[in-house]
């Protein structure tokens, strides 16, 4: 049975707490299409091949991590921007879109996701100052692991093999996670006491930076980090809404 559209956002913008971040990009509901929602597809980022995905699927609803509006909002609607809106509204396909808030959430989150894939110990703390929330998520393995075992644990986790800058101690206890293109938490996690920071995308500099602060520095895609919460996204939905049709649709980036 379909589900109201605004149901279905007001669920996730309350579960996922939009009230409380600074972002990059503006939370929740960015395209408005149908009123009311049958099938529900999430992912990474809004890109072309997504979108047309979703519609192949007859969903609904689109949510994604990576939206279509960020920074100061739109202020030319033309090239591929123009036609992600296009196949949108002219198949009455909503988008919805949550970035720092979905790296965040303590269960859905990105950053939990990667501390479970890894197989960090529950008791785990935030660091890294973000735009006023503490975004980086911090857990220990229970047996330290060789700087090599741990690059390998890692690949495991997110399905493909990282880059690594081993520049820390000869066993790693204590990890850093945050996803994404977050190289410059790098100073916070080796302030939180990380043995091994883990991030999706570098910055040139970060590599030096890990070997004056004499921490390892791995990095395993932009894209395979931020996997985690949009599948979680649509395993909540399924369970709250049993009607709705909700599958995660992978776009896979080497990136």
């Amino acid at each position: 049975m379909p589900v109201p559209l605004r149901d279905l956002v007001g669920y996730l913008d309350a579960t996922l707490a939009i009230d409380r971040f600074r972002d990059y990009a503006p939370n929740g509901l960015q395209v408005e299409g149908a009123a009311e929602v049958a099938c529900v597809v999430t992912g990474v980022s809004a890109s072309a091949e997504l979108i047309g995905r979703a519609v192949e699927r007859r969903a609904d609803l689109v949510v994604v991590h990576h939206g279509l509006i960020w920074g100061g909002g739109l202020t030319r609607i033309a090239g591929p921007l123009a036609r992600r809106l296009a196949l949108l509204l002219g198949n009455g396909v909503s988008l919805a879109a949550y970035h720092l808030p979905l790296d965040k959430h303590d269960a859905l989150g990105n950053n939990a996701g990667l501390c479970d894939a890894l197989g960090l110990g529950p008791a785990r703390e935030p660091f890294g100052d973000v735009r006023g929330t503490l975004l980086g998520l911090a857990g220990t393995w229970s047996t330290p692991l060789a700087p090599a075992d741990a690059v390998a644990r890692i690949a495991a986790g997110v399905g493909r093999p990282p880059f690594a800058f081993l520049h820390g101690p000869a066993h790693v206890r204590k990890v850093g996670v945050c996803s994404g293109a977050a190289s410059d938490l790098i100073e916070a996690a080796a302030a939180a006491g990380c043995d091994l920071y883990l991030t999706g995308e570098l910055a040139e500099r970060a590599g030096e930076l890990a070997r004056e602060l004499g921490i390892h520095l791995v990095a395993a895609g932009h894209y395979a980090t931020e996997v985690f919460g949009p599948r979680r996204l649509a395993d909540a939905l399924g369970a709250q809404f049993p009607g709705l049709d909700v599958a995660f649709v992978d776009v896979a980036s080497p990136l």
